[in-house]
């Protein structure tokens, strides 16, 4: 007989590079209605090599690709082992890790989320589920966005789901069928230029609040034939490199107007998508670390003053990824459906991951 309660950690590394979110939640189903638990969280930073690695890690060789995927699986066993003995916690169903993308080019069949390796298991000494996105590259799809899964079963109050992470993705149901794209880069520019000024993040928005926005390159921006593609569609680090950064260092502004430029730039293709679907009287659940940029959120109210913009409380606007991934496990060691063909373009539903037992 199925389960109906989980006990499980979720591990979630994403392209801000922040560090590790780890977390304890308990999972409940009841008549295929989810229900989940918070517990134990925490962020494990990573250290600036490891931080330059990843960053780097888009023009790395096979050979220094698997020596990367050696060692942060290893770190990364440390890590989750370190925080199950730091918080005493026993009698976990699984450790369900989405690992950290470094590769994500699903035109080209390819995405790599190192720390993935079957060695994790032994390491923890629990098993693992992990790998979610492989599976649904080989069936054509983008291998992302995974996390409107969780949307659909633990956050079916909201219109709207949107992540300001790495990059800005979103969710929602239409006609249906659960739709969800990657909207535009968020954190990894944010962050860049944040890093250029001496911090690690540009904190509340501040220091993009006291930039000027410049209208050429903020113009410029708008118009990257990303934005007019159909979903699904997907973003990854390369974009940003080749693309992004590349442009906005054509212009020989201060590093604020940068900062205040690309914000906007934010706000408007967020206002954009949900202006082309005519939504009013809607309510947005807005997570992840952008949420903490009031002069992001700001920006996004005033563009979009019909729809109410909700953000959460710390855990869950810090852990939500983790909790989906925790939930994307579940699933998977259930065999059910956690990747949906709407939201990624495969050829069918799935149940994607690998299980590693021990």
């Amino acid at each position: 007989m199925t389960k109906k309660n989980y006990n499980v950690l979720g591990v979630m590394s994403g392209t801000s590079l922040d560090g590790a979110d780890i977390a304890r939640f308990e999972l409940a189903e009841n008549n295929g209605v989810w229900d989940y638990e918070i517990y134990e969280a925490d962020t494990i930073p990573y250290t600036k090599e490891w931080v330059e690695r990843f960053k780097n890690a888009v023009d790395f060789s096979e050979t220094q690709l698997q020596q990367l995927n050696e060692e942060y699986t290893a770190l990364l066993g440390k890590m989750i082992s370190d925080f199950i003995a730091s918080h005493s916690i026993s009698g976990l169903d699984a450790i369900c890790s989405h690992g950290h993308t470094v590769l994500h080019q699903p035109h080209n069949g390819i995405t790599l989320q190192v720390g993935n390796l079957p060695e994790l298991a032994t390491l923890i000494n629990v098993p693992v589920v992990c790998n979610f996105r492989v599976q649904d590259v080989a069936l054509g799809g983008q291998g992302a966005p995974l996390v409107p899964i969780g949307d659909r079963l633990l956050f079916s109050d909201y219109e709207y789901c949107l992540n300001l992470g790495g990059f800005s993705n979103i969710s929602f149901e239409e006609g249906g069928n659960r739709i969800a794209f990657d909207i535009c880069a968020v954190n990894t520019v944010l962050n860049h230029y944040a890093n250029r000024l001496g911090y690690p993040y540009d904190a509340g928005g501040s220091i993009a609040r006291g930039g000027r926005i410049n209208p050429v390159l903020l113009d410029r921006l708008d118009a990257l034939p990303y934005y007019a593609l159909p979903y699904p569609k997907s973003l990854g680090f390369e974009y940003v490199k080749s693309t992004i950064l590349p442009l906005m260092e054509e212009y020989n502004i201060q590093t604020e107007d940068k900062l205040r430029t690309f914000t906007r730039h934010i706000a408007r293709q967020v206002a954009f998508v949900l202006h082309k679907r005519k939504s009013a009287n809607v309510k947005m659940l807005v997570t992840g670390g952008g949420a903490y940029n009031t002069y992001l959120i700001e920006s996004m109210r005033n563009l979009l003053p019909e729809v109410e913009i909700v953000i959460p409380d710390d855990k869950t606007i810090q852990y939500k990824e983790a909790l989906i991934f925790a939930l994307l496990g579940v699933l998977r060691l259930r065999n059910e459906v956690n990747v949906l063909s709407s939201v990624t373009g495969a050829d069918r539903d799935h149940s994607s991951g690998y299980i590693y037992t021990l």
